[in-house]
């Protein structure tokens, strides 16, 4: 009998579609994206009604938190094979599993002009798999172009919301 040779860490998350294989729990069914866009809709038509900056604001703030933290999206970091993450993420700042959230904040931290601040500086692994990297990291690092432009839209909006509750008071 032979026994089972335990494999290398990856910086791939488990798949969670594998029966008996270990993996984060998949939500059968999530929110449609129309009931949140219901709501801004119904706060965009109230501040209107209402002749309410402050209120539109408020929908402003929302529609960022959002985007930010809430939208129910894919990971789409891109793996060493060169191809997409498909696993489920929830809002456009995080990824899948601890690995791809490395990358992703770190391609956050770049489309600021920044490295990561909070990053802790590691030596790398001697025993590490050091199979032929197909993608450089920086590569794999880079932001899907809708995440880009909806991360830059929805700061934008943060910061006209903040600059409206100051202007307000």
């Amino acid at each position: 009998m032979e026994e089972a040779r335990e494999r290398p860490p990856s910086d791939e998350p488990p798949l969670a579609g594998k029966k008996g294989a270990m993996g984060r729990r998949r939500r059968r069914r999530r929110e449609s994206a129309l009931l949140w866009w219901a709501l801004f809709a119904g706060i965009a038509v109230a501040a209107w009604w209402f002749r309410s900056w402050r209120l539109a604001l408020v929908g402003l703030a929302l529609w960022c938190l959002y985007e930010f933290v809430l939208v129910p999206t894919v990971c789409r970091v891109m793996t060493r094979q060169g191809y997409s993450c498909r696993e489920p993420a929830r809002g456009r700042l995080f990824a899948c599993a601890e690995p791809h959230q490395r990358i992703k904040s770190d391609a956050v931290w770049r489309l600021v002009g920044m490295g990561d601040p909070f990053r802790k500086k590691t030596a790398p692994d001697p025993n590490r798999d050091t199979g032929v990297v197909l993608v450089s990291p920086k590569v794999r690092g880079r932001l899907a172009q809708t995440d880009m432009l909806l991360i830059v839209l929805a700061a934008l909006g943060t910061v006209v919301t903040l600059a409206g509750m100051v202007y307000g008071l």
